[in-house]
């Protein structure tokens, strides 16, 4: 038998059938190969949405869906699920000799619908006015049965302060009243798959966390982040709310572009026991990954000791303590100069020369605009 120039030999149909979906590679080419019911199908293995390997995803029905961020397409004409305009190029196979041979020419082109930018995609640009502060609480609570916090306490001290006696502008955000899904690892299948705006935020409508995006990226000169201290760390709303900042801090490391630039992040942390340096050290370490800058003496906070299980004195003490009030306005003030100071000076850029951490593009199945 003698096929055309165009046919390539993808090997024995047997060995082809198990698993029912798998990438394989025509002339460089990722192709997302599928079986099911008696019947094989090929289409380009690029996801239309930012490139995910759709040969390394799964069947659902007649569908594969992207393991990057679960797009579907179905697996014999490459057409996305109704009511999305999407395609992948659709392949002609045919089986001679007991081989299975595809036409590296596709029978159909794919098609990417251009869709109107996230809001959060916009360009970075300070606009004129005041310093602008916002403070995140990240104490969680039932709020039907809401209770002291003496971290989100002196936060309110900061803020209020802020707004009436230092004349900026603020805003306050309560993650507990925020309704967030936690980082769901799409960095862990590949940088790529970890995007800005962050995937979750792109896929869901309902996400809330869109707001700390806003707050910190378009909005704020200063971040003042508040947390009580659970067993020894952060709490756990602080933790769900930073691991979904790992979109902003990706785009150094893909695309080496910095979207925290001349910002200034401060802290406020309490506990009945004792671990502050700890807390404080991730703290400074993470939101210096992200291009925040300190002001002198960056954090405030306050325990009461390991042995400290008097809970109500500790409260008592807080809500007394006019010297944790006075530090917590300190804190604003120190801040908000630093703030007036890298605004003037422009510390940082959106590219920066920074060694190591950089992802790399290691196959064409990272190439979302190849999509014929």
């Amino acid at each position: 038998m003698v096929l055309g120039k165009n046919w390539f030999d993808l090997g024995p149909v047997d060995s082809l059938k198990d698993p029912p979906l798998r990438e394989v590679s025509v002339h460089g080419k990722p192709i997302a190969l599928s079986y099911k019911d008696e019947k094989f199908g090929a289409v380009l293995g690029v996801c239309t949405h930012v490139g995910g390997p759709l040969g390394k995803g799964r069947l659902d029905g007649d569908y594969i869906v992207c393991p990057w961020h679960y797009w579907k397409f179905h697996r014999l004409t490459g057409s996305a699920q109704p009511g999305f305009e999407d395609k992948v190029s659709q392949y002609e196979l045919k089986i001679e000799n007991n081989r299975l041979f595809i036409n590296t020419d596709p029978i159909t082109k794919g098609h990417k619908s251009v869709h109107p930018p996230h809001p959060l995609a916009r360009q970075i640009k300070r606009e004129e006015g005041p310093i602008r502060v916002v403070g995140i609480s990240t104490t969680i609570m039932d709020s039907k049965n809401p209770r002291y916090s003496t971290s989100d306490k002196l936060l309110e001290v900061a803020i209020d302060y802020a707004k009436n006696e230092l004349s900026v502008q603020t805003m306050l955000i309560r993650l507990n009243d925020l309704k967030f899904r936690a980082c769901e690892g799409f960095y862990s299948k590949s940088a790529f798959a970890c995007t800005w705006p962050c995937s979750i935020t792109q896929m869901d409508q309902t996400d809330q966390l869109s707001q700390v995006y806003e707050a910190l990226i378009h909005w704020a000169d200063v971040i003042i982040v508040a947390t009580p201290i659970r067993w020894g760390a952060a709490s756990s709303l602080y933790h769900k709310m930073i691991e979904r900042m790992n979109c902003v801090q990706n785009q150094i490391t893909i695309n080496n572009r910095v979207l925290i630039q001349n910002k200034v992040a401060s802290f406020i942390i309490t506990g009945g026991q004792d671990n502050v340096q700890d807390v404080a050290g991730h703290m400074l370490g993470f939101f210096s990954e992200l291009g925040f800058v300190f002001p002198p003496f960056p954090f405030i906070a306050h325990t009461r000791g390991w042995d400290a299980e008097d809970m109500e004195s500790n409260i008592a003490h807080v809500a007394e303590s006019d010297d944790l009030k006075d530090g917590a306005k300190d804190l604003v003030r120190r801040s908000i100069e630093m703030a007036k100071i890298v605004s003037k000076q422009h510390l940082s850029h959106e590219e920066i020369v920074k060694a190591g951490r950089k992802a790399q593009h290691l196959t064409t199945n990272e190439q979302p605009n190849n999509t014929s």
